[in-house]
């Protein structure tokens, strides 16, 4: 068993804490902007990266709980950024699918997104960079799923016992 952290600031989740905040900060008046909240933009990128996916299959994707996912796909239908219609396969099933204003608004959404993390990422090295988004992509492949029993849901951004 390897000893606690030296320091409080090299605990991973005072880290990522602090990240959290710096992306959040700067980030939701972006996404604002494009009339998405953190959670819609989240969604909407998943649903344009996984395209004809049902609704059970995104809620795993995005670790939100079904019932908070199905707020944001109402909210994303309403602004006409994305579609659900029924599975040919399953009647019950829902296929969902990202409009062409769900791709614009997506695409813009993601240019000042991506201005964002380079001006986080400004004082990084490109390799420093680089490592840091191999990382976070590694972890969050593989570790954190055995952290939380492989439930994708067990994920979400909501605190355990704050409910949806």
């Amino acid at each position: 068993m390897s000893a606690p952290p030296a320091r409080p600031h090299d605990d991973l989740h005072w880290l990522f804490a602090r990240l959290k905040q710096a992306l959040a900060g700067a980030q939701v008046p972006a996404l604002a902007r494009h009339g998405l909240s953190h959670w819609g933009y989240t969604v909407l990128l998943a649903v344009a990266e996984s395209p004809a996916g049902s609704q059970l299959a995104l809620a795993r994707a995005v670790s939100v709980d079904k019932s908070k996912l199905v707020q944001i796909l109402d909210e994303l239908e309403r602004a006409g950024l994305l579609a659900r219609r029924p599975d040919p396969a399953d009647r019950r099933a829902r296929i969902v699918t990202v409009t062409e204003e769900g791709t614009r608004v997506l695409a813009a959404a993601r240019a000042e997104v991506a201005a964002v993390e380079r001006r986080l990422l400004a004082g990084c090295e490109p390799a420093a960079a680089e490592a840091l988004r191999a990382t976070l992509r590694e972890l969050v492949g593989a570790p954190a799923d055995g952290l939380d029993g492989g439930d994708p849901g067990a994920t979400s951004c909501v605190e355990p016992g704050h409910g949806g």
